[in-house]
């Protein structure tokens, strides 16, 4: 059971990272409020995120679950195929990608609310939830509880640590990162997407033991 949970951290907070990495409305929350507040603005945006995906995760686990029934299979479907059309798009964004650049520096820091108003928002999110999201949340629920908060702790452990990072590079006036060095990484992320959506799809319409 160890190497599962293992596993299933390492993929929560690869899939997770490469949203975290994708310039969006969080991000550019994240930005504002580090300029304003400090370092600690970046896990404070990141925990208003987590808020909003905790109840994600208790709608696909506890309730969407339950629905689906026999048609798990074609979750997995439709989130294996999102997984590779992320992945094209996350590869061709990756191309001319930059970090955003903060406008306003003053004004009343709010980074919980920012969190959780960004998260919401975005289309993006709902889209990534119910397709990507709720395939790998209920590919997880077949192995127990226990694999679905592996996942979900590794896709956190992403966000804290991508946008922790980005707070504090803002802090100290410079990103770690330079814009070569960004596009190069999600580039990587869209390349493992598009292999793991492809790996994932191919398990799920040709599942082991269904061959000749």
């Amino acid at each position: 059971m160890i190497p599962e949970i293992i596993e299933m951290l390492a993929l929560g907070f690869l899939i997770g990272l490469t949203g975290a990495l994708a310039p969006g409305p969080t991000l550019v929350a994240t930005i504002d409020a580090s300029m304003k507040g400090g370092w600690s603005m970046g896990p404070r945006v990141t925990l208003g995120h987590i808020a909003v995906e905790i109840i994600m995760v208790l709608l696909i686990v506890g309730g969407f679950a339950l629905v689906v029934g026999d048609y798990a299979w074609l979750i997995g479907g439709i989130g294996g195929t999102a997984l590779i059309l992320f992945g094209v798009i996350t590869l061709y964004e990756a191309r001319t990608a930059a970090l955003p650049v903060s406008g306003d520096p003053a004004g009343t820091v709010q980074p919980f609310l920012a969190g959780v108003v960004t998260s919401i928002s975005n289309p993006y999110f709902w889209i990534w939830w119910f397709t990507v999201g709720s395939a790998l949340l209920i590919g997880a629920l077949s192995g127990g509880i226990v694999l679905v908060i592996a996942f979900i702790a590794g896709h956190w452990m992403a966000d804290l640590g991508w946008f922790t990072l980005v707070s504090t590079s803002v802090h100290r006036g410079r990103f770690v990162l330079d814009g070569r060095s960004y596009r190069w990484i999600l580039g990587a992320c869209g390349f493992f997407l598009i292999v793991f959506g492809g790996t994932y799809l191919a398990g799920v319409l040709f599942p082991p033991g269904t061959g000749p």
